[in-house]
């Protein structure tokens, strides 16, 4: 079967990642379990942060079994620091539905996949491209920058037309051979390269990017929209009686709960 011949964008920054490519744990491995835990760990936290937690949980963990069966409490404690804590309880969620409806296998394509507590569109795609070759273009913060930058993507990517424009556009440019390679590519390109405040003098997409030929990179990705900041005030009590310290578990929804606080 003849390949398709890759676009020049994606041909470039896959040579560009084969040299330049971050020796990582998580893509020694084609095991999906490890792989959606990295993934789980890795939303709204930097890799230098989130490694030390991949490695112990692994440790802790080593099956989709074991966490599914682990108290909530022992997850909680080894998670503490990554804040977010509802990606913790939503990952053993998901890990209990593996074991009750997929026979403790984990499923295999996207469209299982993405039915799991706490994944989305992202890292449901990023799962089936890496364990399983299935093509499948991720789209994340990384993702937006650099296809907006090169191909002068004028939506907001706050908008909620932005992950629909940015999916398509990425998967017209996946490797169909090496889907896992094209998504790691991207992402890893838009880490260390197309950075928010990039370095374009030494940029391999230079010549062809659209928006470094109009001189106006520091326009892309276009977003209006401002995050709103809710501000919350809290008044504590520190009690404290021969050496020990009162605190009370947070039982209300929220973010917090399950995490221990003062009175």
């Amino acid at each position: 079967m003849q390949k398709s011949p890759l676009h020049p964008f994606s041909a470039t920054i896959m040579a560009w990642y084969a040299e330049h490519q971050r020796e990582l744990p998580w893509r020694q491995t084609k095991d999906p379990y490890a792989i959606w835990l990295s993934e789980i760990i890795l939303q709204q936290t930097r890799v230098a942060q989130g490694l030390p937690y991949y490695e112990r949980l692994l440790a802790a963990f080593p099956t989709v079994r074991e966490l599914a069966e682990a108290p909530e409490a022992t997850l909680l404690r080894l998670w503490q620091g990554l804040g977010y804590y509802s990606r913790a309880r939503n990952l053993q969620k998901a890990a209990q539905m593996v074991m009750r409806d997929f026979a403790g296998e984990f499923p295999h394509t996207y469209d299982e996949i993405i039915r799991l507590p706490g994944v989305g569109p992202y890292t449901a795609a990023a799962i089936a491209s890496f364990a399983f070759n299935e093509a499948k273009a991720v789209v994340d913060g990384n993702v937006y920058r650099v296809l907006s930058r090169v191909f002068a993507v004028e939506t907001d990517i706050a908008s909620s037309a932005a992950r629909g424009v940015f999916t398509s556009l990425a998967q017209s440019l996946i490797s169909t051979q090496d889907p896992a390679g094209f998504n790691q590519a991207i992402m890893e390109f838009g880490a260390l390269q197309c950075t928010p405040s990039p370095n374009c003098a030494i940029c391999p997409l230079a010549i062809f990017c659209q928006s470094n030929q109009a001189k106006n990179v520091a326009d892309y990705p276009v977003k209006s929209k401002k995050t709103k900041v809710k501000e919350i005030e809290m008044n504590y009590l520190v009690i404290e009686q021969k050496g020990q310290i009162l605190v009370r578990e947070r039982t209300e929804n929220g973010i917090w709960k399950g995490l221990w606080e003062f009175y």
